[in-house]
């Protein structure tokens, strides 16, 4: 039979009487009421009342058909809620329910009863609500209805006979009713309104003039507590003193429940199934699918012996004594000899991450083996392990600090004489997450693959998780590793965020990159004193940036909607501007007389702007030099292919005579100039104003990079422009 936990639907713990439950448990869609006497050990379904009000018999038969109640206590202090019971009046239940084969909400009526719920009777054909008075001597019941009412309902015969009398003059629309404190009381009070635009009304009703007298010894009769005749619940016998249902008397505050109960002798029905066991039909507790029952010797590996179970427990505040007591009770036996096993490691916290220059408590612990004979040893997995001579000297867990960041293989070893056995944990040690940084390009090339980076402070912090998103795409990118590579494919703006999570925390960062087919660009660079004023900041950064970005239009007259100015990270403060063509003019190719406007404007030092008052801030191109800018373009001039095949010629020609050289002395002094030269040439790559290398030498070049390199890094930068501005020098 399932436990009362299992009776989902609503339940309820009967006043006055140890062990008795009302439940509602739902069942192929039909909720059904339940009551137990042992506290959940056995359940029953509640037997229908045998009439109705009119005399009617009832048809009703188990377990087909049975009463079903009701089990919401109110959690309004003015009404009486769905079912009542009181202390100072046990065996008296009054709750609202139906008859038939399930639970309903149609056809409601209330039942009462007397004898702790063996036999119930109809008292109302519809719902009221009932306080108890006089300690539960006397019942007033009004209806629950939305019209106005004036009459109420009294008994003194626990609900066998109501009497009617009258409230109010006038027709009253009761809100709720409220008996005075304590449960012997005789004054209620009714507050409603006469109607719905009028202010509140309270009566106040005193019962006391009904009673003529103080009830006396011989208006009480003995009770017995019992369950369809049995009397033995919760391993006694108890005998409650009640009033008789024709006496018409005051108990008053003096009035106490008396109950006189004598133990039983232990049966059966006074045990439940022990952990890992289940009932079957016949009543016997076997063991379930899942359990083992030689892990009930797991206290073996702290102590010497154990309880063997037997199935069974005593239900909890039973108090029978004997009978078959020794026949369920577990039996203490000496604990076998055997192999470890079924070892366990845990950290205190249930979690396999910690962070570093923190206590962690691992835990050890065996099912089975002699843990007085048996030896731990734990290995830290950071060159750190240690042997403990038996499981009970580490119950309370064992202490670790690990220093580092990283994955941990910890371990634990069991042995004794007879075998051993080990178990493995990966713990993760983290630092906290301080910052993230993404590094992206200000701009990028349609259709061209670049790297973004997100750069962690700390820079080790452990296992992260890297989401990234780009775009409008719905679905990100989850990787392991803090770079990505990612080719936008549309021209515009295209915002990417990378969200990083480690441990409990996860921060993230966001960038927005500039797509185009085609721009040139060039390093800028500053009069010194900007770098005083450089806090290398994200957000002072973007606002020079705009400054920038409007002192140069106003230097050139450059449309704005072509110029993009992006500072970067760091010191000294540098900074890039990108070209991007008039597609309506240029037909998309990058305009070279714009360029040369740009730079001429920056070499005679017309762009300037004001930090703040008395700070003058000039602008101007890195490399001092009348070249063209990078060019993204793939697409070169006829001319330029001509020229390039006449380097290749002429490289050849140096070639051969380098080589023989010796048979030609005349030409060995230019061989070796010109190779002089070269290594002139090659030791200045960035140096406006050494000599042109040769052609031959920056194709070997070009073969070799890629048209844009779209790394942040001012000097890989610098390098890459003065490379291709070369490279023009050579095609025009």
């Amino acid at each position: 039979t399932p436990d009362l936990y299992s009776y989902t639907s609503g339940w309820n713990s009967v006043a006055g009487i140890k062990g008795m439950f009302l439940a509602n448990k739902k069942q192929n869609n039909e909720v059904k009421t339940y009551i137990t006497y042992n506290k959940g050990r056995d359940w029953r379904l509640l037997q229908a009342p045998s009439g109705d009000l009119r005399g009617n018999r009832i048809h009703c038969m188990l377990p087909y058909c049975s009463l079903h109640l009701h089990l919401q206590v109110s959690a309004n202090p003015y009404t009486s809620g769905n079912i009542a019971s009181r202390e100072s009046a046990p065996g008296i239940i009054v709750a609202s329910g139906s008859i038939g084969a399930e639970l309903t909400s149609s056809n409601v009526s209330m039942f009462i009863t007397s004898d702790a719920g063996n036999t119930w009777r109809q008292i109302f054909d519809e719902e009221y609500s009932v306080l108890y008075l006089d300690q539960g001597g006397a019942l007033v019941a009004i209806r629950h209805t939305p019209l106005p009412i004036r009459h109420l309902w009294l008994s003194f015969d626990e609900g066998r006979l109501w009497n009617k009398y009258s409230f109010t003059s006038s027709p009253l629309f009761v809100d709720g009713v409220l008996g005075e404190p304590g449960e012997e009381t005789l004054i209620m009070t009714i507050f409603g309104h006469v109607s719905h635009r009028s202010e509140w009304q309270l009566v106040k009703i005193d019962f006391r003039s009904i009673f003529n007298r103080r009830c006396i010894e011989s208006d009480y009769v003995p009770w017995d507590l019992h369950d369809q005749g049995e009397r033995c619940l919760m391993g006694v016998k108890r005998v409650y003193r009640k009033l008789k249902p024709i006496a018409r008397c005051v108990m008053g505050k003096t009035y106490s429940v008396t109950m006189i109960s004598e133990p039983c002798d232990c049966t059966e029905s006074d045990f439940e199934c022990d952990y890992g066991f289940e009932r079957r039909a016949d009543g016997k507790c076997t063991p379930a699918f899942w359990f083992l029952p030689s892990s009930m010797s797991r206290t073996c590996t702290t102590e010497h012996t154990f309880l063997n179970s037997t199935g069974y427990r005593k239900v909890v505040s039973n108090n029978c004594t004997g009978g078959v007591m020794e026949q369920f009770t577990a039996r203490r036996q000496p604990c076998p000899s055997q192999a470890p096993r079924g070892l366990h490691l845990v950290t205190s916290e249930g979690k396999l991450t910690a962070t570093t220059a923190s206590n962690v408590t691992f835990l050890v612990f065996l099912e089975e083996g002699d843990g007085s004979k048996t030896s731990i040893t734990v290995d830290f997995g950071d060159g750190n392990a240690f042997t403990y001579s038996n499981v009970s000297s580490i119950e309370d867990g064992i202490k670790h600090i690990y220093k580092n960041v990283g994955i941990y293989r910890v371990s634990a070893t069991a042995e004794n004489t007879l075998g051993s056995e080990t178990v493995l944990l990966f713990l993760h040690i983290t630092c906290q997450l301080e910052s993230i940084h993404l590094s992206a390009p200000f701009v990028a090339v349609k259709n061209k693959e670049v790297n973004l980076t997100a750069v962690l402070s700390p820079s080790q912090v452990g296992t992260v998780t890297y989401i990234w998103w780009f775009g409008n795409n719905s679905e990100p990118v989850i990787t392991l590793e803090g770079s990505v590579a990612f080719t936008f494919s549309r021209e515009g703006i295209s915002v990417v965020t990378v969200q990083v999570s480690g441990g409990n925390t996860i921060l993230q960062d966001r960038k927005t990159v500039a797509v185009h087919e085609y721009f040139r660009s060039h390093l800028l660079a500053f009069s010194s004193n900007l770098d005083d004023h450089n806090p290398d900041v994200a957000e002072w950064r973007l606002d020079v940036s705009r400054v920038i970005k409007t002192s140069m239009v106003q230097a050139t007259g450059v449309n704005p909607e072509q110029l993009l100015v992006t500072v970067l990270p760091g010191l000294p403060t540098a900074a890039e501007f990108f070209l991007l063509p008039d597609k309506q003019l240029t037909e998309g190719k990058p305009d070279k007389t714009l360029s040369e406007l740009v730079l001429s404007a920056l070499n005679q030092n017309l762009v300037q702007f004001t930090l703040r008052p008395g700070v003058q801030i000039t602008v101007y191109a890195a490399h001092l030099s009348a070249a063209p800018l990078v060019d993204t373009s793939e697409n070169h001039s006829g001319s330029a292919m001509l020229m390039l095949l006449s380097v290749v010629v002429v490289g050849l020609a140096v070639f051969l005579i380098y080589k023989f050289k010796r048979k030609i002395p005349g030409l060995h002094v230019y061989a070796a100039m010109q190779d002089e030269k070269e290594q002139e040439m090659i030791q200045s790559p960035v140096s406006p104003t050494d000599s042109t290398p040769s052609c031959s030498s920056q194709r070997e070049l070009l073969t070799s990079l890629e048209p844009l390199d779209t790394e942040p890094n001012t000097q890989t930068i610098g390098e890459y422009h003065t490379v291709h501005s070369t490279l023009k020098r050579c095609f025009y």
